[in-house]
């Protein structure tokens, strides 16, 4: 009896698109898109094909709703005053609330920006899948949670309304090429030879960019020694600064 409701147990829990969805990511983060097969996943989820053909039809939707899953954890970063809209027949707001409001809608910014970049290099395959939904399945779900949680603090930071799409596009082309480098760059990392850590990697490079030709470059010769010890999430951050600091400054009133 015992057995036969624990079974039962594991075939409810299968035939739930969540669970099904969880464990994709898990099989993602373990064995990659190859590993992510409908084979491997019955075998997790301890239950037929059929039950998971139920919820979702082929591998692309289940890629696709994996992306959006963990997206959406990556940009919760809960309500802010900064996120609404104000609306064009409200009071005209007070100098110190109004650099108040445009503060916390920078520091929401900063969140989601920071949100998708740890989500970025905790699931290694989440770059590709970004790249791919946002040029492929732009009406999908992915690409709109995005720019809404960009687009909404943008319109709180006296943006126009006519530059709302470009402002928001401009952050987030920044937000996941760099997290998707920084990605890149990770992976190549951890194929490193036995006992070469970062540190010496990075060294390495320094020291080959401080070799090169002075005259013919003087401006990667400059900066060698900045990239000894950088830290990659600081580094992110400051180009989002300067991407708000660029905004702030072209749509001052």
């Amino acid at each position: 009896m015992a057995t036969r409701t624990r079974r039962s147990q594991r075939r409810t829990q299968a035939l739930s698109r969540e669970r099904i969805v969880e464990a994709a990511v898990e099989l993602l983060d373990t064995a990659g898109e190859s590993g992510l097969t409908f084979r491997a996943l019955t075998e997790r989820l301890a239950t037929g094909p059929g039950a998971i053909y139920w919820h979702v039809a082929n591998k692309e939707e289940l890629l696709g709703a994996a992306t959006d899953a963990v997206v959406a954890a990556a940009v919760a970063i809960g309500p802010s005053a900064a996120t609404a809209t104000t609306s064009p027949a409200a009071p005209a707001t007070p100098p110190a609330e109004e650099a108040e409001a445009a503060g916390s809608a920078q520091d929401g910014v900063r969140l989601v920006a920071l949100g998708l970049f740890d989500a970025i290099v905790r699931h290694p395959w989440l770059a590709t899948q970004l790249a791919t939904q946002l040029s492929r399945n732009p009406w999908g779900t992915v690409t709109p949670r995005i720019f809404e949680s960009i687009g909404r603090r943008v319109s709180a930071l006296d943006v126009p309304e006519s530059s709302w799409f470009t402002v928001t596009s401009a952050l987030v082309h920044y937000i996941l090429g760099a997290a998707g480098q920084n990605a890149v760059n990770k992976a190549g990392a951890r194929t490193l030879a036995p006992g070469v850590d970062r540190a010496e990697f990075l060294d390495t490079v320094s020291t080959a960019w401080e070799e090169l030709d002075p005259d013919e470059y003087p401006f990667t010769r400059a900066v060698a020694e900045q990239i000894r010890g950088h830290d990659d999430r600081e580094q992110f951050l400051a180009g989002v600064d300067l991407v708000l600091a660029g905004v702030t400054a072209t749509h001052h009133r």
